[in-house]
């Protein structure tokens, strides 16, 4: 579908106007209570592949993600679009810009315009740490809004394991919403550390337990000592390995969710994201009935990815590599209720 703001023939030639026109649409999620993080622009629906926006409490970030059709940002279009979102936003103090080389060691930081960077940001009255130098990506995903929102609705009381936390917003959002007791844990003890200060932000850290180290020897030793979880979280990366084993969410999804299975309790939740481009929300609904045909998982919920990120329907021209739907978004949300055979429920430790 072509953008209804901008004829699709100047899209490169109207980098700066293009952009700021996006973000003039969220321009009302900008002055709402409680949040300070927003996806100004998706470069890959709205117009420029390989670009992405992102507010962060009144300081910008853009993100370049090499690719298939991506377009570098020049330093003159960037120097142009600092000027114009400057004019439409003047409560903007910095603009960055990040290039997610393939290679690591090229990753760099680069400031266009202002000073400071960001060290925390707001989200449903909850505050978030955040390090846009921590590595390729930054330090917080705002498409997974809405699972946070639904975390601190339907956490009370519940014992929570966030596995591949990264930095822990997942979690956070589980003990803003009274969790008694959080597990978080992730190969990288800096991913880990941050989300410590998270919840040293909002006076949590008593209820929060952080297990650095790889996700198949925590796991194991989580079943050998017979806990149970209320919640179990899955929000692995597209692709890992280690000597202990392959994480690869295009072709071994279930082998991980087999794995965290047992750690579920009786009436218990078990949350999936699966951000893999290629593969179809068709394929992924697949997936969900082959874990549901036993009976002891059942399908509670899609969780939307939020407007701001999927784009604006005057705004949207790209369209994903496979099909999301019935998703919104290659990030692909769904919450299980699970059913134990033994009706064991979790225990606090």
């Amino acid at each position: 579908m072509a953008s209804q703001l901008i004829p699709e023939p100047v899209y490169k030639q109207s980098f700066a106007r293009l952009i700021n026109a996006c973000a003039a649409y969220r321009s009302d999620a900008l002055n709402a209570a409680g949040n300070s993080c927003w996806r100004l622009f998706n470069g890959f629906y709205e117009g420029w592949p390989g670009l992405v926006v992102d507010w962060f409490a009144g300081h910008v970030l853009l993100s370049f993600h090499p690719g298939k059709n991506a377009i570098v940002p020049q330093i003159q279009q960037l120097e142009e679009l600092a000027a114009q979102l400057c004019s439409s936003f003047p409560e903007i103090q910095s603009l960055w810009y990040k290039n997610r080389q393939r290679n690591k060691a090229k990753l760099s930081l680069e400031r266009i315009w202002g000073n400071g960077l960001p060290e925390q940001i707001t989200e449903n009255q909850l505050h978030y740490a955040i390090d846009l130098q921590l590595g390729q990506d930054n330090s917080f995903y705002p498409d997974t809004r809405a699972l946070r929102t639904w975390l601190l609705s339907n956490s009370k009381g519940k014992t929570v394991l966030n596995t591949f936390a990264y930095t822990g917003s997942l979690g956070l959002a589980a003990l803003g919403g009274g969790a008694a007791r959080l597990v978080q844990t992730d190969l990288n003890p800096r991913f880990l550390e941050l989300g410590r200060r998270s919840a040293s932000l909002n006076g949590l850290e008593s209820k929060l337990i952080s297990l650095p180290g790889n996700f198949f020897t925590v796991i194991a030793a989580s079943k050998r000592k017979q806990r149970l979880f209320d919640t179990v979280i899955l929000d692995a990366p597209y692709f890992s390995q280690t000597r202990a084993g392959t994480v690869d969410l295009q072709r071994g999804f279930l082998k991980l969710v087999n794995k965290l299975r047992p750690l579920v309790a009786h009436e218990g939740h078990l949350i999936l994201v699966n951000n893999a481009l290629y593969v179809s929300g068709a394929e992924m609904q697949q997936q969900i009935q082959e874990l549901c045909q036993s009976g002891y998982l059942e399908m509670e919920a899609i969780v939307p990815v939020p407007q701001d990120c999927t784009g604006y329907a005057q705004t949207i021209c790209g369209a994903a590599p496979a099909n999301p739907a019935p998703f919104n978004h290659p990030t692909k949300i769904v919450i299980l209720r699970a059913t134990r055979k033994d009706r064991q429920r979790a225990g606090l430790f």
